[in-house]
Protein backbone atom coordinates (compact mmCIF):
# COMPACT_ATOMS: atom_id res chain seq x y z
CA UNK A 1 0.00 0.00 0.00
CA UNK A 2 1.50 3.45 -0.62
CA UNK A 3 0.41 6.77 1.33
CA UNK A 4 0.51 10.43 -0.07
CA UNK A 5 2.03 11.89 2.98
CA UNK A 6 1.99 15.72 3.41
CA UNK A 7 3.69 18.08 6.23
CA UNK A 8 1.34 21.37 4.56
CA UNK A 9 3.01 24.22 6.86
CA UNK A 10 6.36 22.90 5.66
CA UNK A 11 5.60 22.44 2.44
CA UNK A 12 6.73 18.74 2.20
CA UNK A 13 5.62 15.83 0.56
CA UNK A 14 6.60 12.21 0.38
CA UNK A 15 5.01 9.09 -1.12
CA UNK A 16 6.00 6.17 0.81
CA UNK A 17 5.29 2.94 0.01
CA UNK A 18 4.96 0.20 3.37
CA UNK A 19 6.26 -2.82 0.93
CA UNK A 20 10.05 -2.49 0.50
CA UNK A 21 10.21 -5.66 -1.95
CA UNK A 22 8.16 -8.95 -3.07
CA UNK A 23 9.90 -12.44 -2.65
CA UNK A 24 7.21 -14.02 -5.15
CA UNK A 25 3.74 -13.64 -2.88
CA UNK A 26 5.63 -12.93 -0.22
CA UNK A 27 5.86 -8.87 0.73
CA UNK A 28 8.97 -7.35 2.89
CA UNK A 29 8.08 -4.33 4.37
CA UNK A 30 9.43 -1.49 5.62
CA UNK A 31 8.17 -1.60 9.28
CA UNK A 32 9.91 -4.84 9.57
CA UNK A 33 13.02 -3.89 8.02
CA UNK A 34 13.22 -0.74 10.39
CA UNK A 35 12.24 -2.72 13.52
CA UNK A 36 15.59 -4.71 12.44
CA UNK A 37 17.70 -2.29 11.95
CA UNK A 38 16.93 -0.50 15.18
CA UNK A 39 17.28 -4.08 16.80
CA UNK A 40 20.70 -4.47 14.68
CA UNK A 41 21.93 -1.06 15.72
CA UNK A 42 20.68 -1.54 19.64
CA UNK A 43 23.16 -4.70 19.85
CA UNK A 44 25.86 -3.32 18.05
CA UNK A 45 25.85 -0.51 20.75
CA UNK A 46 25.60 -3.54 23.70
CA UNK A 47 28.39 -5.26 22.20
CA UNK A 48 30.62 -2.21 22.04
CA UNK A 49 29.42 -0.81 25.67
CA UNK A 50 29.84 -4.35 27.06
CA UNK A 51 33.03 -4.38 28.04
CA UNK A 52 33.16 -0.85 29.85
CA UNK A 53 30.07 -2.28 32.08
CA UNK A 54 32.10 -5.58 32.77
CA UNK A 55 28.99 -7.16 31.05
CA UNK A 56 30.38 -10.85 29.43
CA UNK A 57 28.71 -9.98 25.77
CA UNK A 58 28.63 -13.99 24.86
CA UNK A 59 26.37 -14.54 27.81
CA UNK A 60 24.47 -11.45 27.13
CA UNK A 61 23.87 -12.25 23.56
CA UNK A 62 22.22 -15.36 25.05
CA UNK A 63 19.89 -13.19 26.85
CA UNK A 64 19.10 -10.22 24.13
CA UNK A 65 18.03 -13.29 21.83
CA UNK A 66 15.51 -14.89 24.52
CA UNK A 67 14.72 -11.70 25.40
CA UNK A 68 13.63 -10.82 21.42
CA UNK A 69 11.46 -13.98 20.91
CA UNK A 70 9.43 -12.71 24.63
CA UNK A 71 9.29 -9.44 23.70
CA UNK A 72 7.36 -10.17 20.36
CA UNK A 73 5.36 -12.72 21.93
CA UNK A 74 4.18 -10.47 24.72
CA UNK A 75 3.90 -7.54 22.40
CA UNK A 76 1.63 -9.54 20.24
CA UNK A 77 -0.36 -10.75 23.96
CA UNK A 78 -1.00 -7.09 24.83
CA UNK A 79 -2.33 -5.99 21.54
CA UNK A 80 -4.65 -8.76 21.75
CA UNK A 81 -5.76 -8.64 24.94
CA UNK A 82 -6.63 -4.64 25.07
CA UNK A 83 -8.12 -5.07 21.67
CA UNK A 84 -11.85 -3.28 21.31
CA UNK A 85 -13.94 -5.87 20.20
CA UNK A 86 -14.12 -9.71 19.81
CA UNK A 87 -12.00 -10.16 16.66
CA UNK A 88 -9.52 -12.71 18.10
CA UNK A 89 -11.77 -14.29 20.45
CA UNK A 90 -13.92 -15.37 17.50
CA UNK A 91 -10.65 -16.53 15.57
CA UNK A 92 -7.66 -17.38 17.35
CA UNK A 93 -5.56 -18.68 14.99
CA UNK A 94 -5.66 -14.44 13.69
CA UNK A 95 -3.42 -13.97 16.93
CA UNK A 96 -0.72 -15.89 14.75
CA UNK A 97 -1.24 -13.15 12.09
CA UNK A 98 1.77 -10.62 13.11
CA UNK A 99 2.15 -10.26 9.41
CA UNK A 100 -0.80 -7.94 9.36
CA UNK A 101 0.10 -5.77 12.18
CA UNK A 102 -1.02 -5.51 15.78
CA UNK A 103 2.14 -5.23 18.29
CA UNK A 104 1.93 -3.22 21.81
CA UNK A 105 5.47 -1.71 22.84
CA UNK A 106 4.53 -1.63 26.54
CA UNK A 107 4.20 -5.77 25.88
CA UNK A 108 7.29 -5.96 24.03
CA UNK A 109 9.30 -3.94 27.09
CA UNK A 110 7.75 -5.88 29.48
CA UNK A 111 8.44 -9.56 27.45
CA UNK A 112 12.03 -8.53 27.13
CA UNK A 113 12.51 -7.52 30.52
CA UNK A 114 10.92 -10.75 32.20
CA UNK A 115 12.46 -13.28 29.96
CA UNK A 116 15.95 -11.77 29.00
CA UNK A 117 16.03 -11.13 33.12
CA UNK A 118 15.44 -14.51 33.57
CA UNK A 119 18.26 -15.94 30.94
CA UNK A 120 20.64 -13.25 32.66
CA UNK A 121 20.29 -14.46 36.15
CA UNK A 122 20.54 -18.32 34.84
CA UNK A 123 23.90 -17.12 32.58
CA UNK A 124 24.93 -15.42 36.52
CA UNK A 125 25.23 -12.15 35.19
CA UNK A 126 24.87 -8.89 37.17
CA UNK A 127 20.94 -8.27 36.30
CA UNK A 128 20.91 -4.71 37.34
CA UNK A 129 24.14 -4.01 35.12
CA UNK A 130 22.34 -5.94 32.43
CA UNK A 131 19.10 -3.33 32.83
CA UNK A 132 20.99 -0.83 32.49
CA UNK A 133 22.39 -1.89 28.94
CA UNK A 134 19.36 -2.81 27.86
CA UNK A 135 17.51 0.34 28.88
CA UNK A 136 19.94 2.17 26.27
CA UNK A 137 19.37 -0.11 23.80
CA UNK A 138 15.55 -0.03 24.22
CA UNK A 139 16.20 3.73 23.42
CA UNK A 140 17.83 3.21 20.35
CA UNK A 141 15.35 0.60 18.87
CA UNK A 142 12.31 2.92 19.84
CA UNK A 143 13.65 5.39 18.22
CA UNK A 144 14.54 3.90 15.41
CA UNK A 145 11.36 1.78 14.96
CA UNK A 146 9.10 4.58 15.36
CA UNK A 147 9.86 4.98 11.91
CA UNK A 148 8.19 2.08 10.72
CA UNK A 149 5.00 3.93 11.84
CA UNK A 150 5.47 6.72 9.63
CA UNK A 151 5.39 4.27 6.94
CA UNK A 152 2.42 3.02 7.89
CA UNK A 153 1.04 6.03 8.76
CA UNK A 154 0.07 4.89 12.11
CA UNK A 155 0.28 6.07 15.51
CA UNK A 156 -0.59 9.77 14.70
CA UNK A 157 -2.83 11.99 17.16
CA UNK A 158 -5.66 14.64 17.27
CA UNK A 159 -5.31 17.53 15.01
CA UNK A 160 -3.49 20.56 15.28
CA UNK A 161 -2.20 23.80 13.67
CA UNK A 162 1.32 23.93 14.57
CA UNK A 163 3.73 24.22 11.86
CA UNK A 164 4.83 20.51 11.76
CA UNK A 165 0.77 19.06 11.34
CA UNK A 166 1.19 15.87 8.94
CA UNK A 167 -1.62 14.73 6.78
CA UNK A 168 -2.06 11.71 4.40
CA UNK A 169 -4.66 9.52 3.36
CA UNK A 170 -4.44 7.44 6.39
CA UNK A 171 -4.75 10.52 9.40
CA UNK A 172 -8.07 11.42 7.01
CA UNK A 173 -9.86 8.89 7.64
CA UNK A 174 -9.93 9.47 11.25
CA UNK A 175 -9.53 13.18 11.75
CA UNK A 176 -10.24 16.29 9.94
CA UNK A 177 -7.27 18.74 8.90
CA UNK A 178 -3.34 18.13 10.36
CA UNK A 179 -2.56 15.79 12.94
CA UNK A 180 -0.07 15.38 16.13
CA UNK A 181 3.11 13.45 14.40
CA UNK A 182 3.02 11.10 17.43
CA UNK A 183 5.70 8.69 16.06
CA UNK A 184 8.40 11.58 15.39
CA UNK A 185 7.58 12.95 19.12
CA UNK A 186 8.25 9.62 20.32
CA UNK A 187 11.39 9.43 17.79
CA UNK A 188 13.02 12.62 18.89
CA UNK A 189 12.59 12.01 22.36
CA UNK A 190 13.70 8.44 22.64
CA UNK A 191 17.06 9.29 20.95
CA UNK A 192 17.16 12.09 23.45
CA UNK A 193 17.13 9.76 26.22
CA UNK A 194 19.67 7.89 24.65
CA UNK A 195 22.10 10.72 24.38
CA UNK A 196 21.60 11.80 28.08
CA UNK A 197 21.59 8.84 29.50
CA UNK A 198 24.64 7.34 27.50
CA UNK A 199 26.78 10.20 28.81
CA UNK A 200 25.22 9.65 32.67
CA UNK A 201 26.02 5.83 32.08
CA UNK A 202 29.75 6.63 31.42
CA UNK A 203 30.28 9.46 33.95
CA UNK A 204 27.67 9.85 36.74
CA UNK A 205 25.99 6.42 37.27
CA UNK A 206 26.56 5.73 41.13
CA UNK A 207 24.83 1.69 41.12
CA UNK A 208 24.11 -0.73 38.54
CA UNK A 209 20.30 -0.26 37.90
CA UNK A 210 20.41 3.24 38.38
CA UNK A 211 20.44 4.21 34.47
CA UNK A 212 17.70 1.84 33.97
CA UNK A 213 15.03 3.57 36.89
CA UNK A 214 15.59 6.74 34.98
CA UNK A 215 14.92 5.14 31.59
CA UNK A 216 11.90 4.36 32.94
CA UNK A 217 11.34 7.30 34.53
CA UNK A 218 12.35 9.34 31.14
CA UNK A 219 10.27 7.08 29.08
CA UNK A 220 7.17 7.03 31.32
CA UNK A 221 6.78 10.84 31.40
CA UNK A 222 6.61 11.10 27.45
CA UNK A 223 4.93 8.36 27.02
CA UNK A 224 2.15 9.56 29.22
CA UNK A 225 2.18 12.76 27.44
CA UNK A 226 2.40 11.06 23.39
CA UNK A 227 -0.10 8.97 24.17
CA UNK A 228 -2.66 11.67 25.53
CA UNK A 229 -2.41 12.69 21.84
CA UNK A 230 -3.03 9.54 19.88
CA UNK A 231 -5.84 8.69 18.21
CA UNK A 232 -5.44 4.51 18.60
CA UNK A 233 -4.52 4.04 22.19
CA UNK A 234 -5.87 0.61 23.39
CA UNK A 235 -8.04 1.05 25.93
CA UNK A 236 -8.54 -0.79 29.35
CA UNK A 237 -12.20 -3.03 28.78
CA UNK A 238 -13.75 -1.72 32.60
CA UNK A 239 -13.12 1.87 32.20
CA UNK A 240 -12.47 4.22 29.59
CA UNK A 241 -8.70 4.89 30.60
CA UNK A 242 -5.91 4.48 27.76
CA UNK A 243 -3.98 1.48 29.35
CA UNK A 244 -0.31 2.63 28.27
CA UNK A 245 -0.95 5.68 29.61
CA UNK A 246 -1.57 4.42 33.24
CA UNK A 247 1.56 2.17 32.74
CA UNK A 248 3.25 4.99 31.93
CA UNK A 249 2.13 7.13 34.69
CA UNK A 250 2.64 4.18 37.44
CA UNK A 251 6.08 3.03 35.84
CA UNK A 252 7.66 6.61 36.51
CA UNK A 253 5.48 6.82 39.93
CA UNK A 254 7.56 3.37 40.89
CA UNK A 255 10.67 4.34 39.33
CA UNK A 256 10.88 8.17 40.99
CA UNK A 257 10.26 6.66 44.48
CA UNK A 258 13.27 4.10 44.14
CA UNK A 259 15.77 6.60 43.19
CA UNK A 260 14.79 8.16 46.22
CA UNK A 261 15.66 5.01 48.39
CA UNK A 262 18.33 4.27 46.82
CA UNK A 263 20.20 7.85 46.48
CA UNK A 264 22.70 6.74 48.65
CA UNK A 265 23.77 3.63 47.21
CA UNK A 266 27.19 3.37 45.95
CA UNK A 267 28.08 0.04 43.99
CA UNK A 268 29.07 -0.19 40.74
CA UNK A 269 30.26 -2.87 38.54
CA UNK A 270 31.08 -1.02 35.77
CA UNK A 271 31.49 2.57 34.56
CA UNK A 272 30.00 5.34 35.85
CA UNK A 273 31.49 8.28 38.85
CA UNK A 274 34.87 7.89 39.17
CA UNK A 275 34.69 8.73 42.93
CA UNK A 276 32.00 5.31 43.42
CA UNK A 277 34.72 3.43 41.09
CA UNK A 278 37.51 4.26 43.19
CA UNK A 279 35.42 3.57 46.30
CA UNK A 280 34.64 0.11 45.28
CA UNK A 281 37.97 -0.48 43.35
CA UNK A 282 37.04 -0.37 39.53
CA UNK A 283 39.94 1.94 39.36
CA UNK A 284 43.35 3.39 40.56
CA UNK A 285 42.74 6.73 42.79
CA UNK A 286 44.51 9.42 40.71
CA UNK A 287 47.48 10.39 42.21
CA UNK A 288 47.19 13.68 44.32
CA UNK A 289 50.23 16.19 44.04
CA UNK A 290 51.76 17.35 47.12
CA UNK A 291 52.05 21.02 47.57
CA UNK A 292 55.33 21.87 48.43
CA UNK A 293 54.98 25.46 49.49
CA UNK A 294 56.00 27.22 46.76
CA UNK A 295 54.48 30.51 46.19
CA UNK A 296 55.58 33.07 43.14
CA UNK A 297 53.08 35.08 43.65
CA UNK A 298 54.31 36.68 47.11
CA UNK A 299 58.10 35.87 46.06
CA UNK A 300 58.68 32.33 47.09
CA UNK A 301 61.14 30.56 44.99
CA UNK A 302 61.71 26.67 44.20
CA UNK A 303 64.82 25.19 46.23
CA UNK A 304 66.62 24.98 43.39
CA UNK A 305 66.59 29.01 42.70
CA UNK A 306 66.86 29.61 45.62
CA UNK A 307 69.96 27.41 46.27
CA UNK A 308 71.36 29.43 43.09
CA UNK A 309 70.42 32.73 44.67
CA UNK A 310 72.74 32.22 48.03
CA UNK A 311 75.21 30.59 46.46
CA UNK A 312 75.44 33.75 44.14
CA UNK A 313 75.35 36.16 47.18
CA UNK A 314 78.13 34.02 48.96
CA UNK A 315 80.29 34.72 45.73
CA UNK A 316 79.89 37.89 45.87
CA UNK A 317 80.96 38.56 48.94
CA UNK A 318 84.17 36.35 49.03
CA UNK A 319 84.59 38.68 45.88
CA UNK A 320 84.59 41.81 48.01
CA UNK A 321 87.04 40.53 50.63
CA UNK A 322 89.24 39.94 47.61
CA UNK A 323 89.07 43.57 46.98
CA UNK A 324 89.84 44.67 50.89
CA UNK A 325 91.92 42.23 52.30
CA UNK A 326 92.82 44.87 54.78
CA UNK A 327 89.77 45.44 56.38
CA UNK A 328 89.27 42.40 58.20
CA UNK A 329 92.98 41.97 59.84
CA UNK A 330 92.22 45.49 60.70
CA UNK A 331 88.44 44.82 62.78
CA UNK A 332 90.61 42.12 64.18
CA UNK A 333 93.35 43.94 65.73
CA UNK A 334 90.57 46.55 67.31
CA UNK A 335 89.29 43.47 69.03
CA UNK A 336 92.10 43.01 70.69
CA UNK A 337 92.92 46.36 71.87
CA UNK A 338 89.43 46.79 72.99
CA UNK A 339 89.62 43.18 75.07
CA UNK A 340 92.86 44.18 76.44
Amino acid sequence: MTHQVEFPKLGLSFTVNETAFSIGSFEVKWYGIIIAVGFLLALIYAARSSKKMNIDFDKLFDAVIVGLIGSVICARLFYVVFYPGDKYWKNPLEILNIHSGGLAIYGGIIGALVFGGIVAKIRKLNVPAVLDLASLGFLIGQGIGRWGNFVNQEAFGTATDLPWGMYSDNTALEVVGNVHPCFLYESILCLLGFVLLHFFTRKYRRYDGQTFLLYIVWYGVCRYFIEGLRTDSLLMHSADFRISQVLAALSAAVAVILLIVFRRRTSLSGCGSRKVMEAVGLVQPEPVEEDDGVSTIFGDLPPEEEQAEQEQEEEESAGKREENPGSDNGGVEKEKEETE
